[in-house]
């Protein structure tokens, strides 16, 4: 999506080898207009699938499934908690899930109830990276029962190697932005 990788060159910032800033714009503060627009984007990409739900992990995914939501007739989001709230009392569907950023591990959690056969479920996130968090949400929605349309990511970092992971589990994937390497501080897309 070239706008966007527009914006990831012009507002963006690449960290040593590795990371690519982008939190005045899509992880921290939002630009609502490039939210739109990757919402119609994503729209595009899964049309015919027969998307009836959108699983995403909280918080940075959650804009960008809202915005292809609205694209999509409205399907409901549903996102992973990565800590047990107390509310949540019921059953629920998990998956341990490593994040590249944090270095943390969380059990990413979502209740059972809103994960059925009868979904398909199209997954949503602001990065891909090395794959964990994505494979963990794939996971849980096979749990449940239901049909993986496919993932996209705002931002794939490439070299990382986490779409390729997702390919080899039958998961299409379709980046808005794929980053092939960032080099001496210049962010160069496949």
């Amino acid at each position: 999506m070239k706008l966007l990788e527009e914006k990831i060159l012009k507002d963006g910032k690449a960290i040593g080898s590795e990371i690519v800033k982008v939190d005045n714009f899509l992880n921290h503060q939002l630009d609502v207009k490039i939210m739109d627009e990757m919402g119609k984007e994503i729209a595009r990409l899964f049309a015919g699938r027969g998307v009836n739900k959108i699983l995403t992990v909280e918080a940075s995914g959650i804009a960008i499934a809202c915005a292809a939501a609205m694209h999509m007739d409205c399907v409901p989001v549903v996102f992973a908690k990565k800590a047990a709230p107390s509310t949540m009392n019921e059953e629920f569907l998990a998956a341990e899930a490593r994040s590249f950023t944090k270095g943390t591990v969380s059990l990413l959690r979502v209740a059972k109830k809103y994960i059925a056969p009868k979904d398909v479920i199209l997954i949503v996130d602001d990065f891909l990276a090395t794959g964990e968090a994505s494979l963990a949400l794939v996971d849980i929605a096979h749990q449940g029962g239901a049909k993986v349309a496919g993932f996209t990511a705002a931002i794939e970092k490439q070299w990382q190697g986490g779409a390729e992971k997702l390919r080899a589990q039958g998961v299409d994937v379709q980046s808005l932005a794929v980053i092939r390497e960032i080099r001496d501080g210049q962010i160069e897309f496949a």
